[in-house]
């Protein structure tokens, strides 16, 4: 199993590498086998992590927490090497073979770093990966050369750079603290800071927590540090788009909870489970207010990402084992369900060559496969049964309630139903409305456009999706039910 783990790191990066000369159409396919051979081997290692923790020497290590991280990331490597290779029209030109080159190596090399992230073995590691993941990240988000991209992908470092400042600090508060116990100089691994975490300065790591709250939640898009997140997404290659919001997040949201993790050893649950509440109510109140107003496509999507890290913060809050199972589940049914959405928006983008959703029109006509399945993936996102995301917000709902905490269940529940709403009314006037008549012009302010599919490849990314959410929704596997229950031990809830 440790040979697994060093290759599920090695395999990726060879792949950057290759794609930086191979030509387009090679990168492509290689891009596709290596995406699915790592979620192989995250399928592997998933039985061993749901009862021991591997090591691969002192540098990596898989758990339970960090093996549902590592689903996410490589389901999303899988799923949108296959909708790349449909989404992206390259010619031959000198120029395309330019875009194509930076394009594929650029993304092996993000999706390496962020199967990187939950396979480190301590704090200093962790935060290191994730600078390596921004740095990436803006680059691709620069990619296409535009003014607005540009002025993203500029807006994103700065942001993310203080935050992943405040992160650093974070981080050697945490060391300061462990020094009472360890002496000056120790490792920062999670296992050596979680058994001295009982004797560290309550101060300091109440300190360390908040300052890792803020700084990695600057990467999340917890609000008030949330900002940069609607303009990159927007700007982003759709690919992108989609490993962003569906893995970066998530990863980072990761590096919360190995703070996390610490300070409820050392401080005990309620001093971290209110500070994520606190983060996480702001963050659903303003993600669930710009739901009802946005007419970017993709902009929408990535409101509803800041809305479901809000719901990830609260549901950690609640802190019964049950409300951890369905944070951990949410993590994987999100990535699932924002992937195929992302997938579906691209593929609307490519058909109407707009993102103004005001302009696009009957668009399940004019996509028999990738319309419909789209307005599938928002109701996933919507929490409409029987998907994956259902699961999990019953599973955080049931555990508010069992604490109880039933004024913040409410609050959760009507926030939720206006995120709804503003998802709603996309869809409806977007996806379901009527056609326009005429073929390939433009009508006043909607595009009308012929019928079919923009690729197959699309379409076969889309599928894979709705089908892993209908399995996380309907009936996840015992060797997935096995794993979240252990995470959610790790984490300090036990059932």
């Amino acid at each position: 199993m440790s040979v697994l783990v060093i290759l599920i790191v090695c395999v990726p990066l060879a792949a950057a590498i290759v794609t930086w000369y191979a030509p387009v159409n090679v990168s492509q396919n290689l891009t596709i086998g290596v995406g699915v051979a790592s979620f192989a081997m995250a399928l592997v290692l998933l039985p061993r992590a749901s009862h021991a923790t591997i090591t691969a020497g002192g540098l990596l290590r898989v758990d339970a927490l960090s093996m549902v991280f590592l689903l996410a990331v490589a389901f999303l490597y899988a799923t949108t090497s296959l909708f790349a290779k449909g989404y992206l029209a390259l010619g031959d030109g000198a120029n395309a073979r330019r875009y194509g080159r930076r394009f594929y190596a650029g993304l092996n090399l993000f999706c390496w770093s962020l199967i990187v992230v939950p396979l480190v073995n301590g704090l200093a590691l962790l935060w290191v990966a994730i600078e390596i993941t921004t740095v990436i990240s803006a680059l691709l988000v620069a990619i296409d050369d535009t003014e607005g991209a540009s002025e993203a992908a500029w807006k994103y470092v700065l942001l993310a750079s203080l935050g992943l400042g405040i992160a650093l600090f974070a981080t050697i508060m945490m060391y300061y603290a462990g020094t009472a116990v360890f002496g000056a100089s120790y490792s920062l691994s999670y296992s050596t800071l979680l058994s001295g975490a009982l004797h560290f300065h309550p101060v300091i790591v109440r300190f360390a927590f908040v300052l890792a709250v803020l700084g990695y939640g600057t990467k999340m898009g917890l609000f008030p540090v949330h900002t940069w997140l609607p303009d990159a997404h927007s700007e982003a290659p759709t690919p992108v788009s989609a490993l962003l919001s569906g893995a970066l997040l998530a990863v980072s949201f990761y590096a919360i909870l190995r703070f996390f993790q610490i300070a409820e050893r050392s401080l005990g649950p309620t001093f971290p489970r209110d500070v994520l509440l606190v983060f996480g109510v702001a963050t659903l109140l303003l993600a669930s207010l710009y739901l009802l107003s946005q007419r970017d496509m993709k902009r929408l999507l990535a409101y509803s990402s800041v809305e479901h890290m809000g719901i990830l913060a609260i549901g950690m809050s609640f802190g019964a084992s049950i409300a951890v199972v369905g944070v951990l589940l949410q993590v994987l049914a999100h990535a699932a369900a924002k992937g195929t959405a992302f997938y579906g928006a691209g593929s609307m983008v490519r058909k109407f060559g707009t993102k103004d959703m005001t302009k696009i029109r009957g668009a399940v006509s004019a996509l028999p496969w990738s319309g419909p399945m789209f307005v599938l993936a928002v109701l996933a996102l919507s929490a409409m049964p029987p998907f994956g995301i259902f699961r999990s917000e019953f599973y955080i709902v049931e555990g508010g309630l069992s604490e109880p905490r039933d004024v913040i269940v409410a609050i959760f529940v009507v926030l939720v139903v206006m995120a709804f709403f503003g998802l709603s009314w996309f869809t409806t006037e977007t996806m379901l409305s009527e056609p326009p008549s005429s073929a390939s012009v433009l009508e006043g302010d909607v595009l009308v456009v012929t019928k079919g599919e923009v690729s197959n490849w699309i379409v076969a990314a889309m599928v894979v999706g709705l089908v892993a959410l209908l399995i996380l929704g309907v009936h996840p596997p015992a060797s997935l039910s096995h794993l979240l229950d252990r995470a959610a031990a790790e984490l300090g809830s036990v059932r």
